[in-house]
């Protein structure tokens, strides 16, 4: 099925209803089609359809969702960017993927804007809000959206034959240097993620009608993987422009929410907060977190404070995202990321692809129709990923006699701070610009309120002086400010291997026990 068959399947089964809360406004599915309608009709009359890129960067709001399904009756490909990220960071991916087009809004306008400069095209910008002075922008083409779609009737809109095999969207993985990759999801890969959603939740014999929380980033895979979802359960969601923990309380009590996805810093600002007392949560039966590992004290503490349960999975975008979850009726088992969803497969294996015992660590690898058909433009970098069907994770992981998997560490160490992806390599190519640094190697260390905490071990120059706060600003003048260091520790020099490969593990085990104070 095609992504933008979604809405007629909700039609067809459900009628019209709300499909999403946003601050003191309510859109049923209907509205929202509508409104996917003239953004698609707008793009077309802006010339932008039939496989053309489209960057998506706002905050939370229901344009997101009317932008995404606008984009693909258009047949237009989406690609979600993080509206965080510095301007150097967006520049990069406007220059990979020649994006035609870029939907904000006016707040983070002029990022994009600087992020457009010095391309060798010049993109459209749509803002989906008010502009108080367009004229400040003067040479680049902007669009205020809803004084253009005020014109178009519903009638005009011209789709063209699409197929389960396109690109539906483009999620760049990585940041500023290397080469980040552009994972190419088809409409195909989408929806047999949604559906195997969809029979997880099915099996409730109360399944269906509900309305969950769109807390995380909708400019990432999680806003595909809730709008199919909610979709096909003919569900509403509340989306949220920020994390607001009271809010969430109250939007529980206030919607008898059973369940909603969050990641670990979120979960842990629900088990800390002093107001919880003054709601009635009693709806609430589990919340999704698959982002980072979450330490086994607040699993269990969530489920005393809240009598719910944590129900830890397992993802990537390059499968679209989910891989491995806990499902209803069977046992929860804390440390775990469950088992492999409907219609995927999974082994551990070593390095001549020969399936481990089990118990035993190897790198996790993924077959199903979820699974990416490359990376953009990287003919390479997909062979090595790829492998007769079989994606290699780069994630090391554990099978137990029940086929649970455990996550046990990530091969290219990646950092998971907040929910948010950071890699060390991009920073670490920042730090090193520092007159200053000889060396630096970034790790994560482990944190209850957010999941990991950025520290940066530096090797200075000989006899330059430097210290931690201007290492931590240097950053932040060159990266988005969630991909910085929390805090630096300067050494003599960097713990190697034989053949000289700095051993990030070992600086892990360094530092891990250490009281950073990072709260």
């Amino acid at each position: 099925m095609l992504l933008t068959n979604l809405i007629d399947h909700t039609k067809e089964h459900y009628g019209e209803y709300p499909f999403l809360y946003y601050k003191d406004k309510t859109y049923t599915n209907l509205e929202v089609e509508k409104m996917a309608k003239k953004f698609s009709i707008l793009l077309r009359n802006h010339d932008i359809a039939d496989g053309e890129r489209v960057v998506v960067s706002i905050p939370n709001c229901p344009e997101v969702i009317f932008a995404y399904q606008g984009i693909l009756r258009s047949r237009s490909i989406v690609i979600p960017v993080m509206h965080l990220l510095h301007p150097r960071e967006i520049h990069f991916i406007l220059n990979d993927s020649k994006a035609k087009a870029i939907i904000t809004s006016s707040q983070v306008l002029p990022n994009m804007i600087e992020a457009s400069k010095d391309l060798a095209y010049k993109p459209i910008f749509i803002v989906v809000d008010q502009l108080e002075n367009k004229d400040v922008f003067d040479g680049y083409e902007i669009i205020e959206l809803y004084k253009e779609i005020e014109t178009i009737e519903n009638s005009h809109e011209l789709l063209t034959d699409a197929q389960e095999s396109d690109t539906a969207v483009i999620l760049y993985t990585s940041g500023t240097t290397g080469r980040p990759k552009g994972v190419m999801l088809t409409h195909k890969n989408l929806y047999s993620s949604a559906m195997s959603a969809y029979e997880l939740l099915n099996d409730r014999e109360d399944a269906g009608r509900g309305t969950t929380l769109g807390v995380l980033p909708l400019a990432h895979v999680y806003g595909f993987t809730m709008m199919n979802s909610c979709f096909l359960l003919g569900s509403s969601v509340v989306i949220f422009p920020k994390f607001d923990v009271d809010r969430v309380f109250a939007c529980i009590e206030k919607y008898n929410v059973r369940a909603f996805s969050a990641v670990p810093a979120m979960l842990y600002a629900m088990v800390s907060s002093p107001n919880v007392d003054q709601y009635d949560l009693s709806s609430l039966e589990s919340v999704g977190s698959g982002s980072a590992a979450l330490p086994v004290a607040v699993i269990h503490a969530f489920k005393q404070k809240f009598n719910a349960e944590i129900r830890e999975g397992y993802g990537l975008s390059e499968a679209a995202p989910t891989v491995a979850a806990h499902r209803e009726g069977m046992p929860i088992k804390p440390g775990s990321v469950g088992v492999a969803i409907p219609g995927v497969q999974v082994r551990v294996v070593d390095e001549n692809v020969t399936d481990v015992p089990k118990g035993e660590i190897g790198e996790l690898i993924v077959k199903g129709d979820n699974i990416t058909t490359g990376y953009y433009g990287l003919e390479e970098a997909t062979k090595k990923a790829i492998k007769d069907g079989w994606l290699f994770t780069g994630d090391l992981a554990t099978m137990d006699n029940d086929e649970y998997l455990y996550i046990v560490d990530r091969k290219n160490d990646l950092i998971i701070r907040g929910g948010f992806n950071i890699y060390p390599r991009d920073l670490e190519e920042v730090i090193m610009s520092h007159e200053a640094v000889a060396e630096v190697a970034v790790i994560g260390i482990p944190d209850e309120r957010i999941g990991e905490e950025i520290v940066a071990c530096v090797v200075k120059n000989p006899g330059s002086i430097v210290s931690e706060v201007e290492i931590i600003a240097y950053s932040q003048q060159k990266l988005a400010k969630y991909k910085t260091p929390k805090r630096v520790v300067f050494l003599q020099q960097l713990p190697r291997n034989g053949v000289g490969k700095i051993l990030k593990r070992k600086l892990r085990e360094m530092y891990e026990t250490t009281d950073f104070s990072f709260s």
